[in-house]
């Protein structure tokens, strides 16, 4: 019964003046990015899977349909394949060398893009209707 009790409180008392307790929503940097601004457009993807960030570029008409295609670890990427982590919103990339990518990330855009505060660029999910 104590146990009951302990679980309901914060039910009881977690809303102000019949405000809805609102929980953002988490996103993954799991999957396909591309690169805002790239010249031609859409020319660079970063695919971030278990703890592997690949690199792709393409220089095809229509890139969107080749980076469909590619898989982790399928040899179409860079031969450097990097490390990473993604702990509370925060990436830290291991660029090798002693050199470290680490920024804290805002998603956007129901989590089709995702905004790096440090350097100030963005990553559009392939396939969203962000970019």
């Amino acid at each position: 019964m104590k146990n009951f009790i302990l679980l309901l409180i914060p039910l009881l008392f977690g809303c102000v003046d019949g405000e809805e307790l609102l929980i953002e929503p988490t996103y993954s940097i799991e999957g396909k990015w591309l690169i805002e601004g790239t010249v031609p457009a859409g020319n660079t993807m970063y695919l971030y899977e278990d703890g592997l960030r690949y690199t792709y570029y393409c220089v095809e008409d229509d890139c969107n349909s080749l980076y469909n295609s590619f898989e982790a670890g399928d040899g179409n990427h860079l031969p450097s394949v990097l490390n990473y982590t993604f702990k509370n919103d925060s990436l830290t990339v291991d660029l090798n060398f002693g050199n470290e990518l680490v920024t804290p990330i805002i998603f956007r855009c129901d989590g089709g893009e995702a905004y790096f505060e440090t350097p100030q660029y963005s990553l559009f999910r392939l396939n969203s209707d962000c970019n």
